[in-house]
């Protein structure tokens, strides 16, 4: 009994101790003082060694702390990646109790990237042993995490530590809210008369300030965009209210504007008017003009006096920052110093080339050269772009050979360019700065995503693979995402029974329609130009895709994210919770997003989905190698359409008529069996073949067209799957169904001139 009472009284001693605690963290007045200040008295509450506090930035993916070393604080600052164990608690939103940092495979049941950085260990001597850490949220936003290292004894925190450890952040979370909360809503009350116009307009009152200055979005966007954005105030009244504010003019975006001679620009990086929120106008009278976001800001005007110390007279225009940001896009990027406009030859020219780079000064070179590069990669994408390009290979070489790079247009790589050898490590690094990825990691593979809107005129995403190679170089591949609405299902390019089959089935109330081929066949094109005959209002139509590409109105269309556990699988879950009648997931990629898939299908939903395979028949062997219940798929199937793209014929064809020895291989390739089911006479039909011209750049072909393979589940393929029949009797049996092969169906569209037999043949075997 009298045990009991010491426990009880420790546990009550602790909880008063924990309340002081919560109560001195909540009468902080700035985040330094919680930091810094209170940070290591919060670790003798849990008997532990050491205590980080850290701070999320979502805007740059990172978390911070501060520590004192002697007289000076300094920052830690580490991404928010699962590759951590604070990054991986933040990421994911749980607890981490790790009982040993060092045990790799303790780390590895946590999360599969999870490791330790002992690189502070080696350099204090500390050895970390046992690490809790735990997520600081506020109302579903990241706030941070608390690290808890090392308790005392050599023992692992139990429960209760856990408890107080979220007890703890939860009251972290509440009081570096209000501190920011409270700094934003004193500098908005201080700042007021900013708003007298709309103020006088009853456009906004004091509420509406004060809920405007809470956003978390103001340190990233500022003050007179969120009330743009969020409360209604048109962009022409913030205008005139901050014309009359600053009592300059203020003005919006003119991309017909011209650009100030190079000169002038180059004076200043774009990436440091980025982030200052100026640029360079023009000139009136011999006076500079200057576009800027606060006119009245002296400390900027002096520090363009010596910038631009030749004009006298500097004069300021206001202006939103969004807008600065298209100024400094269109002078830099697409104006006249170097961007859509110049030619890929003119920005050569300017790349120094007197310098053997290093590989460890590559991030020193890449800021050195900075804007020659950055137009450079801009100008490549640009292009890519421009031509209708698929993917951009930059393909680097040991020695002094040229950076190659290549371009795939309608299937096919050409070359495109060939860079100085010397920019070898600056051009992958300019391009892993723009996806946020480590540029000073070239071990192992990466990817990330380009938005490129953020650095360029043209709105649009790349999806980002660097591999390395040999020579300790690295190849990027950059892949153009396709955006925009989906082809009409007339466009496709279905012969007539594949068109009636598909229409039929896709206008089931239940069933599996599956599109397979390689990568880059359309087949997500395909889907969605199906999904669009049947979307209407009265369907409720759930997409699970990565990336999300073509958008449709009317369809509810999610992203996974499968770094963060949000899979096809978990997204599939989620959309029978959420009553749907049609499901589309972007690829059946593993046992559990199939069953899942057939299991919707057959609770009363029309499925979608893709898969990489080489024909319809090959995928229900491939289905039913991942041990799905042949029952329930053979009930589930309506139809499978495999796909290959081949390049269409330009309109500078020839026709022509194909020697006897041409027929009876066409004869033979088609299948002499099949071929009379055509109708076509063998002595009649013609042929056309390529022959070039300035409109396809010579080649013969420009475009590309559908060749599609469509397997109707009818009751015999149904009965055969059942069995787990052969691939053989699963083909012969959906060809008296009805389907045409791969290479039957590009033999047709040869027949109609669409393309050539040597196109179909690079696509198709059977």
């Amino acid at each position: 009994m009298a045990q009991e009472t010491d426990i009880l009284l420790q546990q009550l001693e602790y909880r008063k101790r924990l309340m002081d605690k919560i109560n001195e963290i909540h009468s902080a007045d700035n985040l330094t003082t919680i930091l810094i200040h209170i940070k290591d008295s919060i670790a003798g509450l849990f008997n532990s060694e050491r205590i980080t506090i850290y701070l999320a930035d979502a805007r740059r993916n990172l978390l911070i702390s501060k520590v004192k070393s002697g007289n000076e604080v300094q920052q830690i600052v580490i991404p928010t990646t699962d590759a951590s164990l604070s990054g991986y608690c933040a990421l994911t939103g749980t607890i981490i109790n790790v009982k040993n940092a060092y045990d790799q495979h303790e780390l590895k049941m946590i999360g599969s990237n999870l490791k330790f950085d002992d690189s502070w260990d080696k350099k204090t001597g500390f050895v970390t042993k046992q690490v809790l850490c735990v997520p600081m949220k506020f109302q579903k936003t990241l706030i941070g995490v608390i690290q808890i290292i090392n308790k005392k004894g050599n023992i692992s925190y139990n429960d209760t530590d856990v408890s107080y450890a979220m007890e703890l952040a939860t009251s972290l979370s509440i009081a570096i809210h209000n501190i920011y909360r409270l700094s934003v809503t004193t500098k908005v009350i201080r700042n007021k008369a900013r708003y007298n116009f709309l103020l006088d307009k009853n456009l906004v009152d004091d509420k509406i300030l004060e809920k405007a200055s809470a956003n978390p979005d103001i340190a990233k966007i500022g003050m007179d965009a969120v009330l743009v954005r969020d409360f209604g105030i048109s962009r022409e009244d913030m205008a005139r209210n901050l014309s009359l504010y600053f009592g300059t003019e203020f003005i919006g975006y003119d991309p017909t504007v011209s650009a100030l001679e190079d000169d002038l620009l180059k004076r200043v990086k774009p990436e440091r008017l980025n982030k200052e929120w100026w640029v360079p106008f023009k000139i009136e009278n011999g006076v500079l003009l200057i576009v800027i976001d606060d006119p009245t800001d002296l400390g900027r005007q002096d520090m363009l006096k010596f910038v631009y110390p030749e004009y006298k007279r500097i004069s300021y225009i206001g202006a939103f920052r969004e807008d600065i940001l298209s100024y400094i896009n269109l002078f830099y990027y697409h104006g006249a110093s170097g961007g859509a406009s110049s030619s890929i030859d003119d920005i050569l020219n300017k790349l120094d080339v007197n310098d053997d780079p290093e590989i460890e000064s590559e991030s020193q070179r890449v800021s050195e050269q900075d804007s020659v590069i950055v137009q450079l990669v801009n100008k490549i994408i640009i292009d890519a772009v421009n031509n209708k390009v698929s993917d951009i290979h930059i393909e680097p070489f040991p020695g002094k050979e040229d950076v190659q790079v290549r371009m795939r247009i309608d299937g096919r790589c050409k070359v495109y360019q060939k860079i100085p050898y010397k920019y070898k490590y600056a051009i992958p690094s300019r391009i892993k700065i723009m996806c946020n990825l480590d540029i000073s990691e070239r071990r192992k593979p990466q990817d990330g995503k380009i938005d490129f809107k953020k650095f360029g005129p043209l709105n649009v995403e790349l999806r980002v693979a660097t591999v390395p190679t040999a020579g300790q170089l690295e190849d990027v591949v950059m892949r153009v995402l396709a955006t925009g609405e989906p082809i009409p299902y007339d466009k496709l390019g279905l012969t007539e029974r594949n068109s009636r089959v598909l229409d039929a089935c896709v206008n089931q109330p239940y069933g599996l329609v599956l599109v397979v081929g390689p990568t880059g066949s359309g087949k997500t094109t395909t889907l969605h130009s199906a999904i669009s005959v049947i979307n209407t209002i009265d369907k409720k139509i759930w997409t699970a895709e990565d990336p999300v590409e073509i958008t449709q109105r009317g369809l509810r269309q999610v992203q996974v994210h499968p770094k963060i556990g949000f899979t096809f699988a978990a997204a599939l879950r989620s959309f029978l919770r959420a009553d749907p009648d049609v499901i589309m997931v972007g690829e059946m990629r593993d046992q559990e997003t199939a069953e899942i898939g057939i299991e919707c299908s057959l609770t009363g939903h029309l499925v979608f989905s893709t898969l990489h395979t080489n024909s319809a028949p090959e995928t229900i062997t491939r289905l039913l190698d991942m041990e799905l219940d042949p029952f329930s798929f053979s009930d589930a199937i309506l139809c499978i359409l495999a796909q290959r793209l081949a390049r269409r014929l330009c309109s500078c064809k020839e026709e022509y008529v194909p020697s006897q020895k041409e027929r009876d291989e066409i004869i033979i390739e088609y299948g002499a069996e099949h071929f009379g089911k055509t109708g076509i006479n063998p002595s009649d039909f013609m042929l056309c073949k390529a022959v070039g011209c300035p409109k396809c750049g010579d080649s013969g072909y420009k475009g590309r067209l559908g060749l599609h393979e469509l397997l109707e589940g009818t009751d015999a393929i149904k009965a055969l799957v059942k069995r787990k029949s052969e691939i053989e009797y699963i083909r012969k049996q959906a060809i008296d169904d009805g389907m045409t092969t791969l290479k039957q169906d590009g033999i047709l569209k040869c027949f109609q001139g669409l393309t050539d037999l040597k196109e179909v043949r690079k696509v198709c075997i059977k």
